[in-house]
């Protein structure tokens, strides 16, 4: 019985599926407002970790169990492949999903300060793609100029790229998704237990 209730069903695949789907709209909505141009695609880890918060968040309350971040950082890992993004970021989402979800794990996914850090680590995925700029900027650039990005974007998104964006970016994502999960966690309890949505 105990291992039944610890082990995802049909019900918690679904609505893993469903929250994967609205996670990757989200973040797509939300991205499309800083990562267009070369100089704001900096900001893009930092805009969609504040609201894909709620989303995460949610998905840890109506599915708390080990599985959901895992197939939320495979989903995740294959869209972002398929819409042509550096390889690295789909790594990141899936080797993120597994920690995360052994962090939420910890607290038995009812801590909100281990459910925090669990979508804080998540949020972290897209800062493997950045980083390539300081690590390897040749296959960086070589590999998204072959899916389609265009040779004066990543010209100026090279130029942009000082040494202190990095850095500013990682400290930027983790208060941003700190946030993001404060607010998805008040409107959990708020609104979405008044609703009798969990």
């Amino acid at each position: 019985m105990l291992s039944e209730k610890r082990s995802l069903n049909s019900k918690d695949l679904i609505t893993t599926g469903i929250f994967s789907a609205i996670f990757f709209i989200v973040t797509m909505v939300s991205g499309m407002f800083v990562a267009p141009n070369p100089v704001t695609t900096f900001l893009l880890p930092v805009v969609v970790a504040f609201f894909t918060g709620t989303v995460y968040m949610l998905l840890l309350a109506k599915v708390p169990k080990r599985g959901p971040t895992i197939i939320l950082g495979v989903i995740m890992g294959i869209l972002i492949f398929v819409t042509g993004m550096f390889w690295l970021w789909s790594v990141a989402y899936i080797v993120l999903g597994i920690i995360a979800g052994e962090i939420a794990a910890i607290g038995k996914y009812k801590s909100l300060k281990m459910n925090m850090m669990s979508f804080v680590i998540f949020s972290l995925n897209p800062i493997a793609s950045y980083a390539m700029v300081w690590i390897n900027k040749e296959a960086y650039i070589d590999y998204l100029v072959s899916k389609g990005t265009e040779t004066a974007y990543m010209e100026t998104m090279l130029q942009t790229a000082q040494d202190w964006v990095l850095p500013a970016m990682i400290i930027g994502t983790i208060f941003s998704a700190l946030l993001g999960g404060f607010v998805g966690k008040k409107l959990l309890k708020k609104h979405f237990e008044r609703a009798g949505i969990v």
